[in-house]
């Protein structure tokens, strides 16, 4: 069994906490005590197929006790950015958990993908996790808490990915921008860390792009346990990491994955292997 982290008072950033991997940390986070703001660009499902709203992550959050706000937010908007950085202090006071979570998924060879989708790409998920990161820095640099900048992305381990050259190109984005981040704050003991799924994880995007069948799928809370588990640690020394959740859970003490599997068996390291095709367990 993890040791779970006390986050009673401790209050954390989410980007796109709709549904899926995003929602699923949101509500661990707040089963510790952690206070939670939701952010997203969904704000009413009514006219959408799609389930979740950041409200309704942040109602499910505030059925746990603990305090939560909702932002709509794009990520890739510098000035909606700021103020949603603004207005959560206001709302929350001390902010000291910062996930950048939200992104944007396309495979596809480059002569598929226009460039309107590349831009897009990019923009959520490099420039949203620059702006977001840069955005809390100085208020990470002064709070009493343990201070975080964590960050849903790959490790930076290849130099080429045929059909998916654009996507994997901005994840790794994601991962680049938040372990420079560990160095240039590591004298203000902000640890900055990415994290990333050995496996595929359930989600809507994993169905929508039928990356698989449940066969290969692990649920969510893999990935929440994952960052409850980087949250034990002291920042000032875990810093500059990019983890894959399956061997740091390991390392953790987990031996038995199979209550997050969805089927019996052990899934495939399809997601690691989308970054690093030379992966093995």
């Amino acid at each position: 069994m993890l040791q779970k982290p006390d986050l009673s008072g401790q209050t954390a950033f989410i980007t796109g906490t709709t549904r899926g991997i995003g929602k699923q940390l949101a509500l661990a986070l707040a089963e510790q005590g952690c206070n939670i703001v939701s952010t997203g660009k969904t704000v009413d499902d009514s006219d959408s197929d799609l389930e979740g709203t950041i409200h309704k992550t942040a109602e499910e959050c505030a059925a746990k006790d603990v305090e939560t706000h909702a932002l709509q937010l794009n990520v890739r908007n510098e000035d909606d950015v700021d103020a949603a950085i603004e207005e959560a202090i206001d709302e929350m006071g001390e902010i000291n958990i910062v996930i950048n979570n939200a992104s944007a998924i396309q495979m596809g060879d480059v002569e598929d993908i226009p460039a309107n989708r590349y831009d897009l790409l990019n923009e959520v998920n490099v420039r949203g996790t620059y702006l977001i990161s840069r955005g809390f820095i100085d208020h990470l640099k002064d709070v009493e808490e343990d201070a975080w900048i964590l960050t849903n992305a790959p490790p930076v381990e290849i130099d080429r990915a045929p059909g998916k050259a654009a996507y994997s190109w901005s994840k790794m984005g994601m991962s680049f921008i938040t372990l420079s981040l560990a160095q240039e704050l590591a004298s203000d003991d902000i640890g900055c860390n990415s994290f990333w799924p050995v496996t595929a994880i359930d989600t809507r995007a994993t169905r929508y792009f039928e990356m698989g069948t449940e066969d290969d799928w692990r649920t969510p809370e893999i990935v929440s346990d994952t960052v409850l588990e980087m949250l034990t640690r002291d920042p000032a020394e875990f810093t500059g990491n990019h983890i894959y959740d399956e061997e740091f859970l390991r390392e953790a003490g987990v031996e038995d994955f199979s209550g997050y599997n969805l089927t019996e068996g052990d899934p495939a390291p399809m997601s690691a292997q989308i970054f690093d095709p030379e992966y093995s367990r």
